[in-house]
This record gives structure tokens, sequence and C-alpha cells, in this order.
């Protein structure tokens, strides 16, 4: 999936949309990648001299490469919302010009939840680890 694909499947726009490409493969594995630019907003000053991808933006780049198994899944006029990260383990920083790959899979899901793991690494070295979980629900809901 390219950029135009991905944004039929989520939500996300602009500065927020974090993935550049994503793929399900026949083990329903989604693979997804992100190359870091360098003038990301959430590089600005985290840190000075030093820019490291923070972890929080990490584990959103690991759940919208999770949201590329739903495709077709996700009804129209509903969001995946994040309900819960655990076991997260940051490895190694993420830097500009790098490109972390992802791998993501659903391990359970119980309408309207799913349940997921994933990890993303740059040049084989994995960088994160991570469970979470997400809620796909009703833009009217109230």
């Amino acid at each position: 999936m390219n950029k135009d694909e991905l944004m039929a499947i989520l939500p996300h726009r602009g500065a927020m949309l974090l993935i550049d490409e994503g793929i399900v493969d026949d083990g329903g594995i989604a693979h997804g990648k992100y190359t870091v630019r360098g003038d990301e907003w959430f590089l600005d000053g985290h840190f000075p001299g030093n820019p490291v991808v923070p972890g929080v933006i990490l584990c959103e780049i690991l759940a919208q490469s999770a949201c590329v198994l739903l495709d077709g899944k996700i009804p129209q006029g509903a969001t995946p919302y994040f309900t819960g990260l655990s076991s997260v383990r940051f490895k190694n920083p993420v830097k500009p010009g790098d490109t972390i790959d992802t791998k993501c899979s659903i391990i359970k899901s119980k309408a309207p939840f799913f349940f997921a793991e994933g990890e993303g690494s740059v040049n084989g070295k994995q960088c994160i680890k991570a469970e979470f979980s997400f809620a796909v629900i009703s833009d009217s809901t109230p």
C-alpha cells in the first residue's frame, strides 16, 4: 500500500501519518516502513544536537502499521483508537535518515477490540517491541 491507499484505511493526515508504505504477507503479518526525514515536528527539541524519535512516536508507528491488517474491516464512519500499551521495550534509538521497518500481527480480537504485537527495526537491529490494543469506534458514538 502506498500513502494514498493507507489514507483510505487510516484517519491520520499530514504530520501524523507515520507510515510510508504497508503490506500484509501471506502469513497475515503487516509490514510497514517509515523513513525519518529529519524535519518532523517531534524531533524539534528531542534532543537539540542529537535528534532521536520519541518512544511514543515509535509506538504510534507500530499501531498504524497494525491497522493495515484491518483493510476492509473498518466500517466507514469509524476510527481505530489506541486503548492500551504493554510490555513496551525500547532497544536502540531511531534517528534522522533511518528507515524503520515494522512487523505487526493481531493476536486476538473481540469486537470492537483488537489486540496486537509488533516490533520495529532499523537495518535489522531491533529498536522497539510492544503489545498494544485498540478499538474501532463509530464516529457517531458519544
